[in-house]
């Protein structure tokens, strides 16, 4: 650090928001994505999620925690599984889920689907797919998010809007059917159906 320069004064940050009416309080740190609040593309992903109240859900690269904990409780009679590669999001995700009361969620590492259990199957696969990990990557989550599914079960992402094509090639590839549900300027929200 530079002379002159101030370090910040907390490792953590606090701050409050509301996602599809609820109340929600988080806690984060400097590192993680998108640190002092729920990001443009993730709002737009979790204004128009569609979720039963039942769902069993995984939150694909679950970050801090932002869409486990909705999907908590969105589906207050389902489960969420919130899986993460970085430890430190992992822990901060499942702080999320237990200061927002999220009694049927848990985090814990995986990379990917390496650490979710062979025969877990879902009704949702959701996930703010990260721009720069690499096509090889996004077809084998999508690949295996179709495989994860139960029938008539869904994956819905959001992308920056430079990849919306690829997401809609690939998921007629995988799934057979893709659906844009929403578009803003920067971001594209998109979800396809397992048969």
């Amino acid at each position: 650090m530079e002379t002159g320069q101030i370090a910040p004064e907390a490792h953590e940050l606090q701050f409050e928001a509301v996602v599809r009416g609820q109340n929600f309080a988080f806690t984060t740190t400097w590192g993680l994505f998108h640190p002092k609040g729920i990001d443009a593309g993730t709002s737009l992903l979790l204004e128009r999620l569609e979720v039963p109240e039942d769902a069993a859900c995984l939150d694909l690269g679950c970050g801090w925690g932002p869409i486990g904990v909705t999907l908590a409780h969105m589906a207050p009679s389902g489960v969420v599984h919130m899986v993460d590669k970085d430890f430190v999001a992992v822990d901060y995700a499942q702080q999320n889920a237990v200061a927002n009361g999220c009694s049927n969620a848990r985090a814990y590492l995986s990379n990917g689907f390496s650490h979710v259990a062979e025969d877990e199957r879902f009704d949702l696969v959701v996930s703010n797919l990260p721009a720069k990990v690499g096509g090889e990557l996004l077809q084998y989550w999508m690949t295996e998010s179709h495989r994860r599914l139960h029938p008539g079960g869904a994956l819905w992402v959001v992308t920056v809007a430079g990849l919306k094509d690829y997401v809609k090639r690939v998921f007629r590839e995988t799934f057979g059917n893709h659906r844009k549900v929403k578009q803003s300027g920067t971001h594209v929200v998109a979800m396809a159906t397992r048969s």
